[in-house]
C-alpha cells in the first residue's frame, strides 16, 4: 500500500504522558506541524491518567517533575497529587496546540517498516492504516501492568484488580481485603485501604526500604513569588535537581555511602511502628537503594492497626473466596488488590513493532531490551523510543531524561533534512558497543551488587536493563547533538565493526 493511498505524516508519535507529549510539543515550537499522535484512553496524561488509585501522588518534587520549558506556579504541594499532575498535562496538550493532532481512543495495532517505501506503515485498532517517515514510541516503560503468577487466580469469585484498573465503584467499607505486593503503588494505597477496609491482609515479598516524605502544602506567599519572579521557580528547581542528583554518588560511586540513608531509614521504622514483631518484618535485608527506595509517612503507621496483618508467608494457592499460604493457613477474603507493579523489563508487546525483514522487535532482545542511547534500535530505521532501555533512574526526575532524549531526535531529524537523508539506523556495532560500556558500568553499582532482586533485572539473563548508570547530566551530554558516526543510512548494512566509527561516539558516561 503506497504513501499515497493513505493517511501520511512525516511524525507518527505514540503516547499522551509526558513523552509523547513532550515529543509533539518540540515539533510545535520548531513549526513542524506534519504529525500524528496515536492515544488508546479517551484522553491525554498517560501514566498520570491510567494510575487513579486513591493515594496516587508523584514521588519526585513538582517543581522538578514537569517540562522545563513549561513551569507550573500553582503547585499545591511539594509533592502533587496525580490529578494535578494529569490535569498539568491536560493543559500542556491544549495550550501548546497538540490536541488537533491527537487521535483518542485509538490504539496502534501493529507498525511495520517499510523497506520499499521507507517509512513506516502503521495499523490502528480500528483497522484504519496509515504511514509515517518517522516513529516515535512514547508509551513509556512502566505501562504494562505485572501480575504475580499464582495457582488459582482464575478460580476466585470475589472482586479482583490492579492498582492501575483500580475499581472505584467497589466499596471496600467493610471488606475483607488482601493486598498482593509493596510496590510504589501499593506504598501509596494500603493507607487508604486500611481506613476502609475491616481487614486487611498485606502480602509482602521484600520489604522496600522507605524513608520520610518532605511533602508539604506550597502557601499562598510561594506561588505568589513564583508567577512574579519566575527565576525564584527555576532557583528552587536547580536546587532540587542538584539535591537529588547526588544520590548517584552513593548508588553508583560508593555504594558505603548508602549507610548515612540506612540509618535514616531505620530511624523511620522505629519512629512510626511500635509492635518489635512488625518492625522485624518490614527491615529490609539488602543493601539500600538496591531496589527502589520509597517515601511515605503513612505506610508505616497503617501497617501497625488492629485491622492489618503483614504476612511474609509465601502464597500456596487462591481458591474461590481465601489465600492460602505455604504453612497451610487460609484467610478468607472478599476482594484482591494487586499492588505488583509493572513489566518494567519487557514494556513492549510482541507483535506491536517489526522492523527490518518483518523482525519483531521483542524478538531481538532475548537477553532483555537494549538500544542505542536508550533511544535507537539497530534493524529498526527511523525508530526512536522515550524512556527506552538503561534510560531509568533510581534517585532523579524522569521529565529530565525525557528532554534529553527529545533533544536528540530532533536533532537527528535536524541532520536528516539539512543531508536529505530518507532513513537512518544506528549500527549494529554501535548498539553493541554502547550497552557493553552500560553493563559494565553497573556492575560495581547498588542496583546489581546490593543483594536483592528487582524489576531492574531482566528475569532471565539478570541483565539490568532498566536503569541510567550515571548522573543524569551526562546522559544529556550525550545525547546533545545527533552522532552521525554511529548511523547507517538510506538502507545501508554494515558489513563490519570496522565500517562504523569506534565507539568513542556512544560513550556511557
Amino acid at each position: 500500500m503506497s504513501k499515497q493511498s493513505k493517511q501520511h505524516y512525516k511524525v507518527a508519535i505514540i503516547g499522551t504522558g509526558f513523552s509523547g507529549l513532550g515529543m509533539a510539543i518540540r515539533l510545535k515550537q520548531q513549526g513542524e506541524n506534519d504529525f500524528i499522535v496515536f492515544e488508546k484512553e479517551a484522553g491525554v496524561g498517560g501514566t498520570w491518567r491510567v494510575n487513579h488509585y486513591p493515594g496516587c501522588a508523584c514521588d519526585v518534587p513538582s517543581h522538578l517533575y514537569s517540562f522545563s520549558f513549561a513551569p507550573n506556579p500553582n503547585w499545591s504541594r511539594m509533592f502533587a497529587p496525580q490529578p494535578e499532575i494529569k490535569k498539568y498535562l491536560e493543559y500542556c496538550a491544549d495550550h501548546y496546540g497538540v490536541m488537533p493532532h491527537v487521535k483518542l481512543n485509538n490504539a496502534v495495532e501493529s507498525a511495520r517498516w517499510d523497506e520499499k517505501q521507507q517509512c513506516w506503515q502503521v495499523t490502528d485498532q480500528q483497522g484504519k492504516h496509515y504511514s509515517a517517515d518517522i516513529l516515535v514510541a512514547g508509551a513509556g516503560g512502566l505501562s504494562v501492568p505485572a501480575y504475580p503468577k499464582i495457582p488459582g487466580l482464575d478460580k476466585f469469585e470475589g472482586k479482583a484488580f490492579h492498582s492501575q484498573d483500580w475499581d472505584h465503584g467497589y466499596d471496600l467499607k467493610g471488606k475483607r481485603v488482601a493486598v498482593i505486593g509493596t510496590g510504589a503503588s501499593a506504598i501509596q494505597f494500603v493507607p487508604e485501604v486500611q481506613k476502609q477496609a475491616a481487614q486487611l491482609d498485606l502480602y509482602q515479598r521484600t520489604p522496600p526500604w522507605i524513608l520520610s516524605k518532605p511533602d508539604r502544602a506550597m502557601n499562598f506567599a510561594e506561588k505568589a513569588l513564583f508567577k512574579r519572579f519566575p527565576k525564584a521557580q527555576q532557583a528552587l528547581r536547580e536546587k532540587i535537581y542538584w539535591t537529588l542528583e547526588s544520590r548517584v554518588l552513593g548508588m553508583l560511586v560508593n555504594p558505603r555511602l548508602m549507610a548515612i540513608a540506612k540509618r535514616w531509614a531505620l530511624n523511620h521504622i522505629r519512629n512510626q511502628i511500635r509492635d518489635p514483631e512488625l518492625r522485624k518484618k518490614v527491615t529490609p535485608d539488602y543493601t539500600i537503594g538496591c531496589k527502589r527506595i520509597l517515601m511515605s509517612d503513612n505506610y508505616y503507621p497503617a501497617l501497625d492497626q488492629p485491622n492489618v496483618d503483614v504476612i511474609t508467608t509465601g502464597i500456596r494457592e487462591v481458591t474461590a473466596n481465601s489465600i492460602i499460604t505455604v504453612d497451610g493457613a487460609e484467610r478468607t477474603v472478599d476482594a484482591i488488590i494487586y499492588g505488583t507493579g509493572f513489566r518494567a523489563t519487557d514494556p513492549i508487546p510482541a507483535g506491536l513493532f517489526f522492523g527490518r525483514d518483518g523482525v519483531d522487535i521483542v524478538d531481538t532482545w532475548p537477553q532483555g531490551p537494549e538500544a542505542y542511547k536508550g533511544t535507537t534500535v539497530s534493524g529498526f530505521p527511523n525508530f526512536f523510543m522515550l524512556m527506552g532501555p538503561n534510560t531509568g533512574l533510581g534517585h532523579n526526575s524522569m521529565v529530565y531524561m525525557i528532554e534529553s532524549q527529545v533533544n536528540y531526535v530532533m536533532s537527528a531529524m535536524q541532520y536528516m533534512d539539512k543531508k536529505r537523508i530518507r532513513q537512518i539506523d544506528v549500527a549494529p556495532s554501535a548498539q553493541a558497543a554502547y550497552n557493553h560500556r552500560i553493563q559494565n558500568k553497573l556492575q560495581g553499582s547498588v542496583w546489581n551488587s546490593g543483594g536483592c532482586q528487582s524489576w531492574y533485572l531482566h528475569p532471565v539473563s539478570g541483565k539490568n536493563v532498566t536503569l541510567w548508570p550515571g548522573f543524569t547530566w551526562q546522559f544529556r551530554q550525550q545525547t546533545r547533538r545527533f552522532d552521525a558516526g554511529a548511523y547507517l543510512f538510506n538502507g545501508a548494512r554494515e558489513a563490519s565493526a570496522a565500517s562504523v566509527p569506534s565507539a568513542g561516539t556512544a560513550t556511557a558516561q
